[in-house]
């Protein structure tokens, strides 16, 4: 019996306690409950900068390249000109033209003759209806060359208002021949250089505004929840930009998600005010990770 009991003590030393079984559910519960209660992390989508405008300017004629008043690098108003084509025939051409609407000799003469005509008309019917004095024929006649006179000078107004267009259309063609920034912006690259032939529709000059930028970035459709055009944003830059993130609106949400990725494009206007943001660097938005 003795021997017995010595066995049976180890035994009952051995069996785990109540509290030691329920130690890892208590563990596992506990573990469960922080990650419920722990805020979702942020998942980060990288996209690259573009400038609100960036214009690759032609001529719509052709031509040698006779002035460059800009350079690249430089800072133009709108309207500023920016290349010059070789403009002497046309505006030889402009001046024909001009002198030709601005001579309004004949036009002063056939009026002049048209008045005088038609006082003398009106002298003639005067005395024919007192005094009979002057024949009906000649009378008739009068009244035949005043038509006439005034016929003439509406012809000759009418040549007038062909070569008014005729100078205008020469101005303008002249005008084709100088190109001109649609904007304000940057000169970023210039392609002729002065005696070079320039081809109608051939990118000559890049023009880039940055007053204003905007970020493109795909994002996953799952990302997409809660996220409308207006909503604020904070966009951060690579670190090699040295530019501090700014504060940016959704201005696009593409209703169409990419076939082969799954990937949704957004767009984020930026300002720029001091253009600090360069144009072409990697800019970074968080949204809440996607639920799996």
């Amino acid at each position: 019996m003795l021997f017995a009991a010595r066995n049976l003590a180890p035994a009952a030393a051995r069996r785990p306690t109540l509290a030691a079984l329920a130690a890892p559910v208590l563990a596992a519960v506990l573990a469960a409950a922080l990650a419920a209660a722990a805020p979702a992390h942020a998942a980060q989508y990288v996209g690259l900068v573009y400038p609100v405008h960036d214009l690759s300017l032609s001529m719509g004629v052709g031509g040698v390249v006779a002035r460059l008043p800009v350079r690249a690098g430089q800072q133009v108003r709108a309207g500023q000109t920016l290349l010059v084509l070789d403009d002497r025939m046309q505006s030889i051409e402009v001046n024909r033209r001009q002198v030709v609407f601005e001579d309004n000799s004949e036009l002063d003469a056939a009026g002049a003759r048209a008045r005088a005509l038609g006082t003398m008309l009106k002298d003639t019917r005067r005395v024919f209806q007192s005094t009979g004095s002057i024949s009906r024929d000649e009378m008739s006649k009068l009244e035949v060359e005043y038509s006439a006179a005034r016929g003439r000078q509406e012809q000759l107004l009418a040549q007038k208002r062909r070569e008014k267009l005729e100078y205008s259309g020469a101005v303008q063609e002249r005008a084709l021949r100088a190109m001109t920034a649609p904007l304000g912006g940057v000169i970023t690259r210039i392609d002729p250089k002065v005696g070079e032939w320039a081809k109608p529709g051939e990118p000559l000059i890049r023009l880039v505004d940055a007053s204003r930028c905007f970020l493109t970035t795909n994002v996953p459709l799952a990302a997409l929840t809660g996220l409308k055009t207006g909503q604020s944003l904070t966009v951060s830059f690579e670190g090699a930009a040295n530019a501090a993130p700014v504060a940016g609106k959704v201005s696009f949400v593409s209703s169409v998600a990419d076939a082969a990725s799954g990937l949704v494009e957004v767009r984020i206007d930026l300002p720029n005010p001091g253009l600090r943001i360069r144009p072409g660097i990697k800019g970074m938005i968080e949204l809440p990770a996607a639920k799996r």
